[in-house]
């Protein structure tokens, strides 16, 4: 683990990968570039100008891929996918399973992608990363903001879904600030807490979220209307990695999601859907967060299990 100090880089601790606070709590560090992608603006939306830096491991980055796929975007807008492997260098490109070397700046590390923009710069070195081809920039790395502009500024795919439509986004929007501090970064808190009080209350937090969402879900397919939207994207790429690394790895062990009557079913459902399941590389997760974190795993042992049958029939379709 690292970050880039004055443009130098600098290993840090894992609990430190995102910002030092008071009491041992983990704080995830804000996006640095937040740019947009809009018509008449600086960053036109044309085919071809856009890429992706990714991970496969994270859930963040996932999100950006399964918005691309449910879009048809996959021919105007190219990935670069990191290695699973965080060692000190961080994120490294490297021709191995699951991962490309750097398709557009030819470089071998992902901190190099930040340098490019800023040689001063000071920060985290994190995917995804929305990248400007014609000026040579990073345009935004805040997922949240990739995938608005994936479903409302480029030319989709026939038939392809609207995810954020207009009548419902201060729904779509409460639904996703919700999850974000309880479960998506909840996970985090509780992995990377340094005390027990604080991973006492993200994990609290978090179950207490879950058997809502647990129940809410026990009358509707969705999380909003009836509807997929980015809700349902930006939930999904978090229960997915539930039960196979944080429940074990970041100790939120009260219960599996697939002991959850609703979001068991909830988690199959979408996965069987070519879009999420298409980059849903279970073995790149694992290996990502048990081997490069040593802090918190410092063998680095990559658990065989647990068995999940994501295939399983999901019943949500009565709905």
């Amino acid at each position: 683990m690292g970050m880039l100090v004055n443009g130098r880089w600098e290993t840090t601790p894992v609990h430190q990968g995102a910002k030092d606070a008071e009491g041992g709590v983990f704080m995830r560090r804000p996006a640095a570039f937040r740019e947009r992608i809009e018509r008449g603006g600086r960053f036109e939306p044309e085919p071809g100008r856009y890429h992706l830096y990714v991970s496969l491991a994270c859930p963040w980055a996932h999100r950006t891929l399964i918005v691309r796929r449910l879009k048809g975007l996959e021919g105007q807008i190219d990935v670069s996918i990191v290695d699973s492997f965080m060692d000190d260098d961080g994120w490294a490109f490297r021709e191995r399973r699951g991962s490309t070397l750097d398709k557009i700046n030819h470089k071998p590390f992902l901190r190099d992608i930040y340098l490019l923009v800023d040689p001063n710069l000071t920060g985290k070195v994190t995917v995804p990363i929305l990248w400007d081809t014609k000026e040579k920039t990073i345009v935004n790395n805040e997922s949240r903001d990739i995938i608005v502009m994936l479903d409302q500024v480029f030319d989709a795919a026939p038939g392809s879904p609207e995810l954020y439509p207009e009548a419902l986004r201060p729904e779509i929007d409460r639904m996703i600030d919700a999850n974000y501090e309880t479960v998506n970064n909840g996970v985090y808190k509780a992995g990377f807490a340094r005390v027990q009080a604080a991973y006492d209350e993200a994990v609290t937090k978090l179950f207490d979220r879950l058997d809502v969402l647990d129940r809410e879900l026990a009358t509707r397919r969705y999380l909003v209307g009836d509807r997929l939207t980015l809700a349902d994207v930006t939930l999904f790429t978090t229960l997915l990695r539930f039960d196979p690394v944080y429940y074990g790895h970041f100790k939120c062990n009260l219960r599996r999601i697939s002991d959850y009557e609703n979001l068991g079913g909830y988690v199959r459902d979408l996965y069987q859907r070519p879009a999420f399941r298409a980059d849903a590389d279970l073995d790149q997760i694992k290996d990502h967060y048990y081997r490069s974190h040593p802090g918190v795993n410092p063998s680095r042992i990559v658990p065989k299990g647990p068995i999940l049958d994501l295939d399983a029939p999901h019943g949500r379709d009565r709905f």
